[in-house]
């Protein structure tokens, strides 16, 4: 991740008026990049740029900002069809991560493979071009047009864009003490779309099948599917009912990364403490059979499309993971409603934020929470709407 942002510093504009301290370094909140583009762009609204969800714009007219987002990645499921939902939930979810519910517009980014011939082409394009433009159509807007090549690999993405007032989005930048950390997807959609890939290769397989029925792969693969192409929408608009500080949405760099990021983006000198891991039931054991190789319960490892992490305030997380399970989300419906079709979505409460220096972490022991696939039967209660103990953050050299 720091390799990426430094590379991207020279699309950044130049920061004037930042306040220095006695060393000659940032003063107390001017150093990250949130506070600095807010200095600059003070008479015109928030300024958003490098470094998370979406960019932020001030428009010229109205006290209005424009909010936009692109993304695109590789096929990682078989379906096309799911692919494309997915492709389009992850998009989206940029703008959901800033509590934007609603979008303006969508395009669409699409690259054909060569190594595809025409048939092939005429039965997986239009199936992944149906699902992107079914999940824009269930967030409320449409896809208008985007881009169309021909290249060695198939990719799909895009970009959502949306103009909004002030008090429709919620700046990443106002965590505090105090405040509980909420996931609203589990982890594990790397290491099950791996283990389902597995099935065919003996040699991965070998490695697994002492801790995982092929019936439980087939079991997390469908629910890894389901969660990505879940759109993060009801949570979006739940964060301003109760007071979200800060958010972001956990994709490729895994929790911890994006935790780290989203703690560097806070007013507030602040540390997140992450104590329990939501995972994907199963996934746990197959990334410890493979030797860490994902790096899942060290928090690096990839997700799609995944959930938004969300800093509330600690007597309000309850209630919303409570109104997360109890809203209703399907086709044509991604904001709260008691007559919407779907099952509700499940969030957990899985660590705080304390006072630090901008940093984020997770406890040496944290607590595994299998969350099993929808339709099967968990032993015990895997729901965790407690926030965690405090404890005592390590120094930092």
């Amino acid at each position: 991740m720091e390799a990426l942002l430094k590379l991207l510093e020279g699309l950044e504009p130049d920061r004037p008026g930042v306040a220095t301290g006695e060393d000659g370094g940032p003063a107390a909140g001017a150093g990250d990049e949130t506070s600095e583009f807010g200095q600059l762009s003070a008479a015109h609204g928030p300024r958003l740029g490098i470094g998370l969800d979406s960019c932020v714009i001030p428009l010229r007219h109205g006290g209005l900002s424009l909010v936009q987002t692109t993304d695109f990645f590789y096929p990682l499921v078989e379906d096309p069809y799911m692919m494309g939902r997915i492709a389009c939930a992850n998009v989206l979810s940029d703008l959901y991560a800033m509590g934007i519910t609603e979008c303006d517009n969508m395009l669409m980014l699409l690259s054909l493979s060569q190594k595809m011939n025409e048939k092939e082409r005429e039965q997986v394009m239009p199936l992944m071009i149906k699902g992107f433009r079914d999940a824009a159509e269930e967030g409320g807007t449409s896809v208008t047009g985007g881009q169309t090549v021909i290249n060695p690999w198939i990719i799909i993405g895009g970009v959502a864009t949306v103009v909004c007032q002030p008090n429709d989005f919620i700046m990443p930048d106002s965590a505090v003490p105090g405040d509980v950390l909420v996931l609203t997807k589990p982890l594990g959609t790397q290491v099950a779309v791996n283990a389902h890939q597995w099935l065919d290769l003996p040699d991965k397989w070998n490695k697994i099948k002492l801790v995982i029925s092929k019936e439980e792969v087939e079991q997390a693969y469908q629910e890894a599917m389901l969660n990505m192409s879940t759109l993060n929408r009801t949570a979006a608009s739940l964060m301003h009912k109760f007071n979200a500080h800060a958010a972001t949405d956990i994709t490729g760099f895994g929790i911890l990364g994006h935790a780290r990021n989203l703690a560097q983006q806070q007013r507030s000198e602040v540390a997140f403490v992450i104590h329990n891991l939501p995972i994907i039931a199963k996934m746990a054991a197959v990334s410890k059979a493979c030797g860490n190789l994902f790096g899942l319960l060290q928090g690096t490892s990839s997700e799609t499309s995944g959930g938004l992490l969300i800093c509330l305030p600690r007597e309000q997380a309850a209630r919303f993971c409570a109104e997360m399970k109890a809203s209703r989300q399907g086709p044509g419906v991604g904001v709260p409603g008691p007559d919407a079709g779907g099952e509700g979505q499940q969030a957990w409460i899985i660590g705080i934020v304390e006072k630090g220096n901008r940093c984020a972490r997770i406890i040496d022991k944290p607590r595994i929470i299998e969350v099993p696939p929808r339709g099967t039967v968990s032993e015990g209660n895997n729901n965790s709407t407690s926030p965690p103990p405090p404890v005592q953050s390590p120094p930092v050299s």
